[in-house]
């Protein structure tokens, strides 16, 4: 980790030319006093780091020195810096290293391209967490130390022994065979078989982790992008499924199957369309017909029009005066 540190302390002046120490702590998110240590440290193994007192004094580099991180074309060094807005690596508990690996991307390039490919880079944002109708959920928070743990077993390929709370359970202890992480919208998932069958584990509901010595159980290779999708299909058709009969607004009608887990269009012309849709429980089906308003009418099953009947006429008494 220090090591790490040290690195990026030097990627930082080379780019800032002098910061002082209070910025430097604020952005390896360290003490003072540790930056003061890594200072000296550099300087005793030869980095030529020096102090410059005063109000606006602070640490720099002696000019003409640079690190020894070369090879990365404009672009190539462009799309790195892209990816690196994402915010997946904060899910797996990368987030640190993250930012150091982004320091030295951009002091990879040459001088003269170096201010133009992060100048670009603040033009280009990617995912952001709000758009423009709505605020997305808070990422959920991990212990790095949990997440580093389950992180380890999962490229060792060792068995992983977890403490997990289930929904509406305590926490209990468990020994699963991890098969890799994945995140979406900024939150964490364990892949992993247990006794042989598929499991999905929140990272956000592990308590404790701990890698195990053993090997295991799972195949050389995997496509995760694969695993994921069928186990998405899984939770997506299991449950108590309920099928919907609705006459939609032809134009929204995307914005309704988009939703669904399932549609046919039986009949329909013109300005309205009749579907069959399938959604993955009640609350689904209320909440997916509720968002078109006036713009769709379910036909059957008769306990949802009662209950988008009952919906809209407390909101009219709400209102009525």
């Amino acid at each position: 980790m220090r090591a790490d540190r040290l690195v990026s302390l030097v990627l930082l002046l080379r780019r800032h030319g002098r910061l002082s120490a209070a910025t430097l702590a604020r952005e390896l998110e360290v003490s003072t006093r540790t930056v003061l240590r890594d200072i000296e440290a550099l300087s005793t193994a030869g980095v030529p780091v020096y102090a410059e007192r005063g109000r606006h004094g602070g640490f720099a580099l002696l000019p003409g020195f640079r690190t020894e991180l070369t090879g990365l074309t404009h672009d190539e060094a462009l799309a790195l810096l892209i990816a690196g807005s994402r915010r997946g690596a904060q899910a797996f508990g990368l987030g640190s290293a993250l930012a150091s690996a982004m320091l030295k991307v951009v002091d990879a390039l040459p001088e003269s391209q170096r201010d133009t490919a992060a100048s670009v880079a603040e033009r280009l944002l990617v995912d952001p967490a709000t758009d423009l109708l709505a605020r997305r959920p808070a990422a959920e928070e991990v212990p790095d130390e949990i997440v580093a743990e389950v992180r380890r077993a999962v490229f060792a390929g060792h068995r992983l022994r977890i403490r997990y709370a289930a929904v509406d359970e305590p926490p209990k202890w468990r020994t699963v065979d991890p098969i890799g992480l994945v995140t979406v919208r900024e939150q964490g998932y364990l892949l992993a078989t247990r006794s042989g069958e598929d499991r999905t584990y929140r990272l956000s509901r592990i308590h404790a982790a701990e890698e195990l010595d053993e090997p295991a159980q799972r195949p050389e290779r995997v496509d995760l992008d694969r695993a994921w999708q069928e186990r998405s299909t899984r939770f997506r058709t299991g449950g108590e499924q309920v099928t919907v009969q609705a006459r939609v607004a032809a134009a929204r009608r995307e914005e309704l199957t988009a939703t669904a887990l399932t549609a046919t269009e039986p009949a329909g012309a013109g300005d309205w369309v009749r579907l069959s849709l399938a959604f993955q429980d009640r609350r689904h089906a209320e909440w997916a017909l509720w968002q078109l308003g006036v713009d769709a009418e379910v036909l059957a099953p008769q306990w949802l029009r009662t209950a988008l009947h009952d919906r809209a006429t407390a909101i009219a008494g709400l209102y009525e005066t």
